[in-house]
């Protein structure tokens, strides 16, 4: 196959029924999508697959759901309402906005833009003459910092209302809840909170389809644990992710570590895995030592303990947490790149496929009748049958060739050919999306054959 690139991503995404542009027929709102009849289905298997191994099968982890709209003091604590901003400028000659520390950070490593005030960044530009990188020339306005949060008000009386934000991030609904989950689950540290949850940036930049967008879900993990350990669950949480990504079905050379050069004003160490997207390797997973940053501040600013009392030895502290932080959306864009294909038939013809895991495979089986007119009656029974153990999708339409490249594009691992076997002697053939090899089996054996291979 070719080099893959995003336009085919997107133009498959839309066309099979996995992402649509957001509000399209209003032609669209920048930076947002919808996920249709097969993302929706993918991206639920992403979540119960991240569920089922950071929650389910993690010693000591408890999953919550926090609002949204939070106390407007969570993110001056946090420091959201100060700090979260991009410094933006915009080129006078092509009118294209971009980040000024992204500018310099492009054009030399020699300097720290991180450190240099707004006017110092813009001086900069200037005296370097940066090109703009969409027209080449070096015209630009000064910089103007953009909140990236959403803001807006609660109350109904005009005079009356008080600003509230749509959360920048899900962390911030753990740390909050440190104490209540603590206390009922009687938690004793280490132990760890984790939650998948809707959050909002005001992205002014382009977004690569669904990898940079205003409204994003995320999954992330928090681990309380005592200063000290905090490293080694830093390392572990590392490679717990990596090997989630590779469980996933990622392949090992399109992932990769980048440890940040630069820190957080939060973090001790902070790491991203990057995935080779079709763009280039970028950022899919964080995992961070925040130290006991969090609470401490929301210690600070809520006037509330939230010291840990060792029951064992009666030692009080603040705990440090190692973050795992994955962005949902990112993920399900990374396993379409990583699973789409091209091949070569000996035909010489050219085959579409979609070579999902079948745990996460939209539907894991496909009903097809060999003839419409002597085999549909069966195949819509074995449907509604199998139907109630996974998901499956029945199709009569076109030549039973044509059908098999229509589920090979949608990831779905084996489709189900209802034929005069069938109704004489209750077997079926079976095709493998992979393989393209068929066997036949007792339709009594299909649920538990299916069932076998979905496991995760």
């Amino acid at each position: 196959m070719e080099k893959l690139t995003m336009e085919k991503i997107v133009n498959i995404s839309k066309q099979y029924g996995f992402i649509f542009q957001g509000s399209e027929i209003y032609d669209g709102l920048a930076n947002t999508w919808d996920y249709g009849p097969l993302g929706s289905r993918l991206k639920n298997a992403v979540k119960d697959a991240w569920r089922k191994r950071f929650i389910q099968e993690n010693d000591n982890s408890f999953e919550i759901d926090a609002a949204i709209l939070m106390n407007p003091r969570v993110w001056e604590a946090s420091g959201h309402i100060s700090n979260f901003s991009d410094p933006l400028i915009d080129c006078k000659e092509c009118k294209t906005r971009h980040r000024a520390d992204h500018l310099i950070e492009g054009f030399t490593s020699d300097v720290v833009p991180d450190k240099m005030t707004d006017e110092e960044m813009v001086k900069y530009i200037k005296d370097n003459n940066i090109p703009c990188p969409k027209c080449g020339k070096s015209n630009y306005t000064d910089i103007r910092e953009f909140n990236l949060m959403f803001e807006t008000n609660r109350g109904v009386i005009k005079d009356d209302k008080s600003v509230v934000y749509l959360r920048p991030e899900t962390a911030q609904g753990e740390f909050v809840n440190f104490l209540n989950v603590q206390r009922t689950m009687r938690a004793k540290i280490p132990f760890g909170i984790g939650q998948i949850g809707k959050a909002f940036r005001n992205e002014i930049t382009p977004g690569n389809f669904t990898f940079r967008t205003i409204e994003f879900e995320q999954m992330e993990h928090q681990l309380f644990c005592k200063e000290g350990t905090d490293s080694n669950f830093y390392a572990e949480y590392k490679e717990k992710a990596k090997n989630f990504l590779k469980d996933l079905g990622i392949k090992e050379e399109n992932i990769r570590f980048h440890d940040h050069d630069k820190l957080s004003h939060y973090a001790k160490e902070a790491c991203d895995i990057e995935y080779n997207f079709p763009f280039g390797f970028s950022e899919l997973w964080g995992t961070h030592n925040r130290t006991n940053y969090d609470l401490s501040k929301h210690m600070e600013y809520s006037g509330k303990s939230l010291e840990y009392l060792d029951p064992e030895t009666n030692e009080k502290y603040i705990p440090y947490v190692v973050e795992s932080s994955v962005g949902c959306d990112r993920l399900v864009l990374a396993t379409l790149c990583e699973a789409y294909d091209e091949e070569t038939l000996e035909d010489g013809t050219t085959r579409e496929v979609m070579h999902l895991l079948p745990y996460l495979a939209p539907y894991k089986v496909a009903i097809l009748p060999l003839i419409k007119k002597n085999h549909a009656d069966k195949a819509k029974e074995v449907y509604k049958e199998l139907s109630k153990n996974f998901m499956c999708t029945y199709d009569e339409s076109g030549n039973i060739g044509k059908r098999y490249r229509r589920e090979d594009v949608i990831g779905t691992p084996w489709c189900i050919t209802i034929d005069d076997e069938t109704i004489n002697n209750n077997t079926v053939t079976i095709r493998d999306r992979d393989t393209m090899k068929q066997i036949t089996l007792n339709l009594d054996e299909v649920k538990d054959y299916v069932l076998d291979k979905i496991n995760f």
